[in-house]
């Protein structure tokens, strides 16, 4: 499941490769964007608690995603809260790895793999 979500992900920060737009204003895929990153959130936290040794893996990804899209202003901030609020969250809920965060896992995984394959059809259609 996780080679999906990074051939996911990397559908995403190709497509983030387009010219820049003269302002920064939203785009109508910014909600799954920033949908993506709290799911990287989650994941950071979760994978983190249940032992996966996969160090800041999680986080890299997300600062691949901001790099590959370059938001400014309140993009970025979006983007960022977005992360957090999806690592928080399961913070609050999870303080060790039990049985039921690692199912809690997999449903992140699962959202990522259709955010990125909905965002990436939605960027195609904008000019």
């Amino acid at each position: 499941m996780s080679k999906r979500f990074l051939a996911a992900l990397l559908l995403i920060s190709l497509c983030n490769f387009a010219p820049a737009r003269a302002e920064d204003a939203a785009a109508p895929f910014d909600g799954d964007l920033q949908r993506l990153a709290e799911i990287l959130g989650a994941l950071h936290y979760l994978r983190g608690i249940c032992g996966t040794n996969e160090g800041p893996k999680w986080r890299n990804q997300m600062q691949a995603l901001i790099d590959a899209e370059t938001p400014s202003g309140d993009r970025r901030t979006r983007m960022i809260a977005g992360f957090n609020r999806g690592y928080n969250g399961f913070q609050q809920t999870y303080r060790t790895c039990t049985p039921a965060a690692s199912v809690a896992i997999r449903s992140p995984l699962r959202k990522a793999t259709a955010v990125a394959a909905t965002s990436v059809q939605c960027r195609m259609m904008v000019p």
